[in-house]
């Protein structure tokens, strides 16, 4: 047969040489498209086989083999699929990327730059997502070859056709008489060279890493062949015992209840990293204009590094069952980080950018399902599993409140998941529908206090008087508490109250004291507290009287529209400037210790005296809060004078 000789396009032999000089950084990737193209093939010809479209062809064994010829240095992938005609080759690879060969050469470029651009990143980083979306990964076999060659034959004809190229600006076409059904591409391979990460793809181990890495879950069988012993020694392929190297066990693809939960839970250890069994097991799928399956796991235990800024999330992407990327960040958000699984998507590009998945609506879709799943499942743990509940809450609550902060559209679905200590019970965590159903008679908030610990926060000052007329707090004590019940502000229209902000009022029905009692205090400590404002000014807005306090003799609160120091404080660890703000100190009228004080400063006793005392009890009512003096070493001299004067 007459072989001939033709041009590629100009924008053609531009994009060639850019892949061949190394514009793709991980070069593996080559053999993931080669594989996916004949994984597309047997498609096809099964498909043309059930429509009698392919009356002769070869049906009873679909496969793909990998043979390596160390010798040679050559690399063939090779199935027994649909194949294509001279007139299919001439049009799908004699010319790169037949439509939008423009547009890919300048994303390209675009790509390339950016990732020169970019701090820290590897030359040509951020182009290995263009691979694929304008039908040019056969063509990323330039990367790793001198040469490729191709040998095809359509199911439905007699002739097949050999495609060549050296990447030089040509390429040969050739009719042939007699060839195999379906395409085997023979890639020449490059030398390794470990500086340019151009490893030995003649190496077994090598294939054998790449096909487990992209493309373990396909339908047809990934074979390696055995090297010939010799020349003479086992010349048809057919006749060498070959190694399937995929396990084919797309999990996610088959019905439930063909899948045991062995078989689940051994997935989750391998894309988990994980020896213990899933907490959960989530599956998803959804048919119709855009179809995809999820297979997700929640798992029984948080990671050491859940917190961590570099955490690496732990849902995969496949595209028909081709492994696209590790940690996918866009399938979840960053509060179901702990998350592991699977999402497998039939209709995006083989190969995407983490740009372009930022902007795919569909992908926007995928995460909006996923997350109410996610949350839903959580929630009919509650009732369904509670002892199960309880562990994820313990492991993963703290980072599922994040959401309430940064994800307002599932706001209400995470408050419904989520569940709080309180002081109703000891042991068993409250949600707030059951709450407000405890809530009493004229109670219009729900009152809330933050702590590093349930027994600090149960001990603090500020819980007496709700301790004492049996008014229920919530005891939050992750620190997202503060920014999230700050944010959320009410809950089925009910406030969110933080205890040590602003004044409180529980009711007169729960109020021991009556309008003329209070009037009679207020007029009597008048003097005191406008003093002690005064001296204190440094240090506080004002200095009242405390309707919240039963047993300690002060405590100082934030004013209603203020943040608390905790809150001031971890803004300032994110980097924001917030000004400190000047809290209030509440007296406790009937504390012998303020009564006392108040003689002293209407006797006009020793104004030293009195000042140190005013300090003391600013600095007790800080250290109650688990706070700090403002000056450590001048309490510390205070308490030891007055010990030493009574001792």
């Amino acid at each position: 047969m007459t072989t001939e000789t033709f041009e590629f396009q100009v924008e053609a032999r531009q994009l060639l040489q850019l892949m061949i000089h190394s514009v793709y950084s991980n070069k593996d990737v080559f053999l993931r498209e080669l594989v996916s193209n004949a994984s597309d093939a047997l498609d096809k010809l099964r498909l043309a086989a059930l429509r009698d479209d392919a009356p002769d062809a070869d049906v009873s064994d679909l496969h793909i083999e990998l043979e390596v010829d160390k010798d040679a240095r050559t690399l063939t992938v090779r199935d027994n699929g649909i194949g294509m005609s001279y007139d299919e080759v001439t049009r799908l690879i004699g010319t790169i990327a037949n439509s939008g060969t423009a547009q890919f050469l300048e994303e390209l470029r675009e790509a390339k730059d950016a990732a020169k651009d970019a701090a820290g990143a590897g030359a040509g980083a951020g182009a290995d997502g263009l691979i694929g979306q304008f039908g040019v990964g056969f063509y990323s076999g330039f990367m790793v070859a001198d040469e490729v060659t191709l040998v095809t034959r359509h199911a439905s004809e007699a002739q097949g056709t050999r495609w060549s190229s050296r990447g030089e600006g040509t390429y040969t076409l050739e009719r042939l008489d007699e060839a195999p059904q379906g395409t085997a591409v023979t890639l020449h391979l490059k030398p390794a060279d470990s500086d340019n990460q151009l490893h030995d793809y003649t190496s077994t181990w090598k294939i054998k890493e790449i096909v487990k890495r992209y493309s373990d879950f396909i339908t047809w069988p990934v074979r390696l062949l055995p090297e010939p012993r010799d020349a003479e020694a086992d010349d048809a392929a057919e006749a060498r015992e070959a190694e399937t190297l995929n396990s084919m066990k797309a999990l996610w693809a088959r019905p439930r209840d063909e899948v045991s939960d062995d078989e689940y839970h051994e997935l989750y250890k391998h894309i988990g990293h994980d020896w213990r069994d899933p907490l959960e097991t989530i599956r998803l799928q959804a048919e119709g204009t855009f179809e995809y399956q999820a297979l997700l796991f929640v798992p029984a235990h948080a990671s050491h590094d859940l917190y961590n800024q570099g955490y690496q999330r732990g849902v995969q992407l496949y595209v028909k069952r081709v492994f696209i990327m590790d940690d996918c960040e866009e399938l979840l958000p960053p509060y179901l980080r702990f998350v592991k699984g699977v999402v497998d998507a039939q209709d995006l590009s083989l190969n995407v950018s983490r740009e372009i998945l930022q902007q795919d609506r569909h992908i926007r879709m995928i995460q909006r399902r996923l997350t109410k799943k996610v949350l839903a499942t959580v929630k009919d743990l509650m009732t369904s599993a509670p002892d199960r509940y309880s562990t994820f809450w313990r492991e993963f609550g703290a980072v599922l409140k994040e959401g309430l902060v940064t994800d307002s559209d599932n706001r209400d679905a995470i408050l419904a998941a989520s569940s709080f200590a309180s002081t109703h019970d000891a042991d068993e965590p409250t949600t707030l529908r059951s709450y407000v159903e405890r809530m009493k008679d004229g109670q219009a908030d729900i009152y809330y206090m933050t702590g590093e610990s349930r027994q600090a926060v149960e001990n603090s000052p500020h819980m007496e008087a709700f301790r004492a007329r049996g008014v229920e707090v919530l005891l939050l004590t992750d620190a997202v508490d503060e920014v999230w019940a700050d944010a959320v502000g009410e809950y089925e229209g009910k406030p969110l109250r933080s205890v040590v902000k602003g004044e409180i009022d529980l009711g007169a029905e729960q109020d021991d004291k009556s309008d003329a009692e209070k009037d009679r205090q207020s007029e009597e400590y008048a003097g005191l507290l406008g003093w002690m404002t005064e001296h204190l000014g440094e240090d506080v807005k004002e200095v009242r009287l405390s309707s919240r306090l039963t047993v300690s003799p002060a405590c100082v609160v934030s004013d209603a529209g203020e943040l608390t120091p905790a809150l001031e404080n971890m803004y300032r660890a994110m980097g924001q400037e917030v000004p400190s703000a000047k809290r209030i100190l509440e007296l406790n009228p009937e504390h012998q210790l303020v009564k006392t004080l108040n003689r002293a400063h209407t006797d006009q006793r020793d104004r030293t005296e009195l000042t140190e005392s005013a300090e003391l009890l600013h600095a007790l009512a800080v250290l109650a809060e688990g706070g700090r003096p403002k000056d450590p070493a001048r309490f510390v001299k205070l308490v030891a004078d007055r010990l030493e004067r009574t001792v």
